[in-house]
Order: structure tokens, then sequence, then C-alpha cells
């Protein structure tokens, strides 16, 4: 699961103060921060989309995430594309494997397995679907 590493990586700059300055500075643009839709700025956009995308992942995979320079242009093309309205809600999550699940029993007993466990906390994260779960 690719996109799951890319997405991993791109959360993992707004937890990892040192691994984001390190970004920062290998980008030359933004704050680092690529956790999200709202976080991405124009120059972070074109810098991980332009030339600069084999060093991400490079610099990603010495940090312990494995992913491809396309796979990593797919998922910040994704984004963009959100951000500008290109894509809905749904179509975002099917491209990025985050699946919109609206009966909240099945949603809640699936999240026991590990990898639905990570989809839930990503589908939380970029999209804000099963955030108002959390108060049942």
């Amino acid at each position: 699961m690719a996109t799951a590493q890319v997405l991993a990586f791109m959360q993992k700059t707004a937890e990892d103060a040192s691994l984001r300055d390190e970004l920062e500075a290998l980008l030359g643009v933004g704050d680092g921060n690529i956790s999200g839709a709202a976080e991405l700025d124009t120059e972070e956009l074109a810098a991980l989309k332009g030339e600069l995308a084999p060093k991400v992942v490079d610099f990603a995979n010495q940090h312990g995430f494995e992913f491809s320079t396309t796979e990593l242009i797919d998922v910040v093309d994704s984004f963009a594309q959100h951000q500008a309205g290109e894509l809905s809600d749904d179509e975002f999550s099917g491209i990025l494997g985050v699946p919109i699940n609206s009966n909240k029993a099945d949603h809640k007993a699936n999240i026991a397995n590990p990898l639905q466990r990570l989809t839930r906390y990503l589908s939380k994260t970029y999209l804000g679907i099963g955030a108002d779960e959390e108060s049942e």
C-alpha cells in the first residue's frame, strides 16, 4: 500500500519537528508540514510534483517510508485537485484508498484490524470522515 506510505510520511511531517525542518530545507519552500490539504501551499505542491520529487522520495525512504516518485506525485496531485474542487470527497477518498463507510456499527467493528485502523485515522485526518464518532 504505497499510497498509505505516502500518507503516513505526509502525516509524520506534522508530528516530527526534526523531519519537518529537514523537509523544509530540502524543498526550499513552505514550512515542511505537508500533512494535509490545508497545510500544503502552492509552492510546496509545485516542489513535490517537480524536480525535487525524487529527492523527497529518497528522503522519505531514508526515514523508513517506501514509495515511488510516481506514487508521491499521484497523491500530491489528488490533494491539489481536491483543494481546487476538481475532486469530490468520494473521488478523493477513492483515489487515496480510504473508504467512506456511513454504517457506524460496521465501521466500529472493522477497526480491530490494524490496516482498518490506519484507514480510519487517515479518513479522519485528511477527509474529516468519522470525526463525529469519537463523541459516541
